[in-house]
């Protein structure tokens, strides 16, 4: 039998990808019924919301309510509506649920010696670091989409630290400047090797999440083809959101792999997890070396 994954330890590149998949495997039903029951919600808001977005914006399209030959706030109007803002709020809620969930489940199950915890559990965190979370995230996009901005070189170096962030909120309960000061000092000497991961990570999901939506996008491109002028059909709308949305359960994959770093890098720079052990096996020697006193 396969011992349990432990997070925290010292890996190179390539463990940090098995053991990500193998923590999935060994963990898949309950870590699967946990991001169900807490994040499904969000996902079916998030689904519904951009379905009636999509047929809101083809119904405008059919009635020719774009204005032709020219782009203006009229049209801008019509595309960031109030439908498109309900939408991006329920997809800011749904990423941010899935994140506290898969790192919520990670922290209790190192806390309990790898052992899976129950949703019950899971749910405590959750309550606790949601909006921590969401509004720390958003801090968080304004200063990414500012190094975009100011030019692509800063997003590209601050993007796996902010990968960090959010695990060292969850994991050490850190507060915002603290996470944000706590993830470049755990990047200063693994840069390279971190992106390089987490860029795999990514695109592994990115891959697996195509893979999946292959049959909502050979369905699009038929009824855009079949139906001329008349756009896509609300059925094929329809089928094809809900396909894409439910491939979100891809998102567990960088998640858990961002979780797996971050202990990485952690142990590399405290050997916390080397120290717990010997802690722990002195603990043992000392209760199994004694015996009682007998009178």
């Amino acid at each position: 039998m396969t011992e349990k994954v432990e997070f925290r330890k010292i890996r190179d590149f390539g463990e940090v990808i098995t053991d990500t998949f193998l923590f999935m495997r060994q963990n898949l039903k309950p870590l699967l019924k946990t991001f169900v029951f807490l994040c499904g919600f969000f996902i079916v808001a998030t689904m519904l919301s951009a379905i009636v977005q999509q047929i809101g914006m083809q119904k405008t399209m059919r009635a020719g309510g774009f204005t032709k030959g020219a782009f203006d706030f009229t049209s801008l109007g019509q595309i960031f509506n109030l439908n498109y803002l309900i939408l991006v709020i329920f997809m800011i809620a749904n990423y941010t649920a899935i994140y506290v969930t898969v790192f919520s489940y990670i922290a209790i199950y190192v806390e309990r010696g790898r052992i899976a915890p129950s949703v019950e559990e899971v749910w405590a965190y959750f309550k606790y670091y949601f909006f921590r979370l969401l509004g720390s995230s958003l801090v968080i996009s304004v200063f990414m989409i500012l190094c975009l901005v100011c030019c692509i070189i800063p997003f590209i170096y601050v993007f796996p630290a902010m990968s960090l962030f959010y695990p060292v909120m969850i994991l050490e309960n850190g507060g915002l400047s603290y996470s944000f000061g706590r993830s470049f000092k755990l990047l200063k000497t693994q840069w390279w090797i971190t992106a390089g991961t987490i860029f795999i990570l990514w695109l592994v999901t990115y891959a697996c999440m195509s893979f999946a939506s292959l049959p909502a996008i050979a369905l699009t491109l038929f009824s855009t083809f079949t139906r001329g002028p008349l756009g896509t059909s609300n059925l094929v709308i329809i089928i094809s959101t809900v396909i894409q949305h439910l491939c979100h359960i891809f998102m567990i994959i960088p998640v858990a792999g961002t979780a797996m770093i971050y202990y990485n890098l952690a142990e590399r720079q405290e050997n916390a997890g080397l120290l717990d052990k010997i802690d722990k096996f002195g603990i043992a020697d000392a209760n199994t070396s004694s015996t009682p006193e007998e009178y």
